[in-house]
């Protein structure tokens, strides 16, 4: 369960950046307040499986090797998102 809530948190939150703009993220950059809100609630969402309140929730600490998944999977995850925006704005918005 807490790989499945940290890897869910940083998709949905990070493909904010993707989404936002017509162009590729990269070219248009983000706003102040919107960068720092997203990479909070990212931080928060790795750091909360280790805090004492985590068994509570139902959380547990995750082994190091999770991290290595989490950035391929997050990484694969946006990537693909990015493609299928490009598609789908090139089928909406015709040169």
């Amino acid at each position: 369960m807490p790989g499945w809530f940290v890897e869910s948190l940083a998709t949905q939150t990070l493909v904010l950046f993707v989404i936002r703009t017509v162009g590729r993220q990269w070219t248009n950059r983000p706003s102040l307040p919107l960068t720092v809100t997203i990479l909070l609630v990212v931080v928060i969402g790795l750091v909360l499986p280790y805090w004492p309140a985590a068994d509570r929730l139902g959380l547990r600490s995750l082994p190091l090797t999770y991290f290595l998944f989490l950035s391929i999977a997050v990484t694969t995850y946006l990537v693909i998102v990015e493609a299928v925006k490009s598609k789908v704005i090139r089928r909406l918005l015709p040169n």
